[in-house]
């Protein structure tokens, strides 16, 4: 057979056509396709994307609003290996994420498989809502009702503990446990989502491969270890990376509770950037240290997507 005797059928031909060839039901269908994804699109150009670019631009240069930037090459980048105030308030935004990541997760889940158990179907939803309620309630707000209940003097903790025979903790003006308040407030705040997220992963394991493994003499760690949690392994992984990435943020329960003291002892990187570009000035160097976080909080990201195939399981 000739070449030129091969046809291609309708069904064999390419869908798609260009612009201009395609029917007016086709043409309109694209641009509602078009209208809804427009607004998400602008938006993430102008306050995602925009910011982004302009801030690694200014980080170049010298910059305090007053004055047109003035470029300085590395000087901004080379200045942060030697300031004390930002080594410290990295250690500090570590020990929040370490915190985060362990404490919420462990009882966020511990909370899940609570409420997971046989149980009235009114209870269960008193329990969800009572340790999702906190997550609803700004994190601002959240913070000022903490903050009473830490006052040394008047708070609520103390005085149970001064009733119990303990002595009382100065929790937001000691260097020592300041830092420990703060990881108090983000924890309580924050358990209520990842509980739902792993709550959903629960009810999604198959009641068969429990039991089963329950009658061959398995007891409830064995299940759990060997069944339920490589079975919730991708809800797991999801609120690891969202703790992590919100942790690294922290920021407006440090404001009110300590405002970053005593002294540095508790300030994270993203307060101390705000410091130094809200209070100093000091646009250049504050644009910097937030692409440092940037590029740790994306790098630490990527991370954690590459091991994830060591331990996540997809059915």
């Amino acid at each position: 057979m000739s070449s030129t005797q091969i046809r291609s059928t309708p069904s064999e031909r390419p869908a798609t056509r260009p612009w201009g060839r395609l029917s007016g039901g086709r043409r309109r269908e694209a641009l509602t396709g078009y209208a809804f994804i427009g607004p998400s699109v602008v938006g993430f150009l102008l306050f995602i994307l925009g910011p982004l670019v302009a801030a690694l631009a200014l980080s170049f240069t010298k910059y305090n609003i007053l004055r047109p930037p003035e470029f300085v090459g590395i000087d901004n980048y080379v200045r942060m290996f030697t300031d004390s105030r930002l080594l410290q308030s990295y250690g500090n935004t570590f020990i929040y994420v370490g915190a985060a990541v362990i404490l919420i997760n462990t009882i966020a889940l511990a909370a899940a498989v609570l409420i997971n158990q046989n149980m009235p179907q009114w209870l269960n939803t008193i329990f969800r809502s009572a340790y999702f309620f906190p997550y609803l309630v700004a994190l601002v707000y959240v913070s000022i009702i903490w903050q009473a209940l830490f006052q040394k003097d008047t708070g609520v903790i103390n005085y149970y503990l001064t009733s119990s025979g303990l002595p009382e903790i100065d929790w937001l003006n000691s260097p020592e446990v300041s830092k420990l308040s703060v990881i108090i407030v983000d924890t309580w705040r924050n358990i209520g989502f990842a509980m739902l997220i792993y709550v959903a992963a629960l009810q999604e394991v198959p009641k068969e491969m429990t039991e089963a493994a329950e009658v061959d003499g398995a007891g409830p760690w064995r299940r759990f270890k060997s069944i339920t949690f490589p079975m919730i392994s991708q809800a797991t992984f999801f609120n690891v990376t969202t703790t992590t990435i919100g942790a690294f943020q922290i920021f407006e329960s440090i404001i009110v509770l300590t405002r970053g003291g005593p002294g540095d002892s508790s300030r994270s990187v993203v307060m101390y950037l705000t410091e130094k570009a809200f209070n100093d000035f000091d646009m250049g160097y504050a644009s910097a240290i937030a692409t440092s976080l940037f590029m740790l909080i994306l790098l630490v990201t990527l991370i954690q997507f590459r091991v994830r195939k060591s331990w996540v399981h997809y059915e």
